[in-house]
């Protein structure tokens, strides 16, 4: 193995490493991510390190401070509240435009992705890369939702509203009861889309939020509780 390539193998066990450890939520929200022991811990030098982090930090899941260094990115319960109440207000209006004017090869897209986001669920969701299949699988299934609202604005809005960084994390925390929900919700909204009927899609979308909202609040600041 050239040196190049020792190199990057090593940024990419750096990354995958480091973004394991956040998406199984070891660390507390603003933790500290300092290269030095970040060094020790993986075994591999501050370089690797450096570029991971800076990898992370335009995923934004990282965030670096000039002469301060990096840490894990934070939201308070008002930034939460804020997120997610703006995101139910857009993309349920979405929901509500989609099931008006939404194409039969939509329609088809967001049933194979109900499709396909269950046999992950039937395989296991118990390893990071389960975790993260469903969480990409997931934005593609809202993205083609807010497609099929067919409207420029309602997407530019919502791309300035969906923090990414916290939907993924969002879903990697989801138990299995509330990852069951999530598949119904997906699998209801689709059917709804197909009577074509806007206040069940929005309805239905509400409800799916509100159980992404509840459950991030959950386990970043012990508010309330699902049902068993």
């Amino acid at each position: 193995m050239t040196a190049n390539k020792r190199h990057g193998h090593m940024a990419e066990h750096a990354y995958q490493w480091i973004k394991g450890r956040i998406l199984r939520n070891e660390w507390p929200e603003g933790a500290p991510l300092k290269e030095s022991t970040l060094s020790a811990e993986i075994g591999v030098s501050r370089t690797p390190i450096r570029e991971a982090l800076r990898r992370l930090t335009l995923e934004g899941l990282v965030e670096t401070i000039p002469n301060q260094g990096s840490r894990l990115v934070s939201w308070s319960a008002h930034d939460l509240d804020e997120i997610f109440g703006l995101r139910m207000l857009l993309e349920a209006h979405g929901a509500r435009l989609a099931a008006q004017r939404i194409t039969d090869s939509q329609r088809n897209e967001l049933y194979a992705l109900c499709d396909a986001m269950e046999r992950v669920v039937d395989a296991g969701t118990d390893d990071v890369s389960a975790r993260q299949r469903l969480t990409q699988l997931n934005e593609e299934f809202h993205c083609v939702v807010l497609k099929a609202a067919h409207s420029e604005r309602l997407q530019a809005l919502c791309s300035q509203v969906v923090y990414l960084p916290l939907v993924y994390r969002t879903f990697s925390i989801y138990d299995k009861v509330e990852i069951m929900r999530s598949m119904a919700h997906h699998r209801e909204l689709a059917d709804a889309f197909t009577a074509g009927d806007p206040v069940w899609a929005e309805s239905v979308m509400r409800a799916h939020l509100s159980a992404g909202h509840l459950a991030t609040r959950r386990i970043q600041y012990g508010m309330g509780k699902h049902p068993a």
